[in-house]
Formats: structure tokens, C-alpha cells, sequence
């Protein structure tokens, strides 16, 4: 009897151990690393606070909380980097692809900035001020 309790236990144990290395596995290969090439071109960045309308401050003509950033194939920044310097404090040189994001790289090629995924083309990053920083695929 108590051989079969063991026998059991030791069932349940293996069993839960599987099921948590297959999950484990299974969430790693559905954040997928893209090339850059799928990143490269034109994006729309944005300033805001957490409590402005996205829709409504892309119909504003306002140079401060508005700029085109070029993310280059080559993971650098041309366009648009020191319109969102003045914003991370830091100039931006470089980027890469994470696979929930893309993160903006300084002059050590560190990370200075994350910008977590929403859905495809539209990413955003809030800044230690509480700032919000809306990067999206502009039109092409």
C-alpha cells in the first residue's frame, strides 16, 4: 500500500515538473526575435502624458511633442535622433530588435530606452518623469 502511495506521489511530481518545462518552453517560442529589417524605415514619435488621446495628439501640429525617427537596416538612428535625445536626455546612436520590443541604444551601445510592444507597428516606452513616448509605423 504504501509502495503504490509512493509510486503516485511520485507520478504527480513528474507530471507537474513536465507540464511546467513544456510551458516554459511553449512562451519562449511565441516571443519570436524579428530581423531588423522588419523595423527599419520611418516612425512617428510622440511626447505625452499618460492621460492624452493618442488619436488627438497626432492632429496637433506641434513640433515639441511630435518627430519622424529613421530606424537605419543597420541598427543606427539617422532622422530624428536628436528630436528624441532632447526626450530619453541621451542621444540616441543605435537600436535592436527584442522580442517584445525594440530597445534605443547610446554611445557604449548600451540600452538607454525600451520600447514595449502593443501590437504590431505601435510601441511605447514611459519615461522616468511619467512622460509617455508613442513610437508608431508611419504611413508609407
Amino acid at each position: 500500500m504504501i509502495s503504490k502511495a509512493f509510486t503516485y506521489k511520485v507520478a504527480a511530481w513528474l507530471s507537474a515538473a513536465l507540464i511546467m518545462i513544456s510551458g516554459e518552453t511553449s512562451m519562449a517560442s511565441s516571443l519570436r526575435l524579428e530581423e531588423p529589417s522588419v523595423f527599419a524605415g520611418q516612425w512617428q514619435a510622440t511626447l505625452s502624458t499618460r492621460d492624452d488621446d493618442r488619436e488627438a495628439l497626432k492632429q496637433q501640429d506641434k513640433p515639441s511633442n511630435t518627430c519622424l525617427v529613421e530606424l537605419a537596416a543597420n541598427k543606427t538612428l539617422s532622422k530624428g535622433a536628436d528630436c528624441l535625445g532632447a526626450w530619453l536626455e541621451e542621444t540616441p546612436i543605435g537600436w535592436f530588435p527584442e522580442p517584445d520590443g525594440i530597445a534605443i541604444t547610446g554611445k557604449e551601445g548600451s540600452r538607454i530606452q525600451f520600447f514595449s510592444r502593443q501590437r504590431d507597428g505601435l510601441y511605447l516606452a514611459t519615461l522616468r518623469s511619467g512622460l509617455v513616448i508613442t513610437l508608431e509605423r508611419a504611413a508609407q
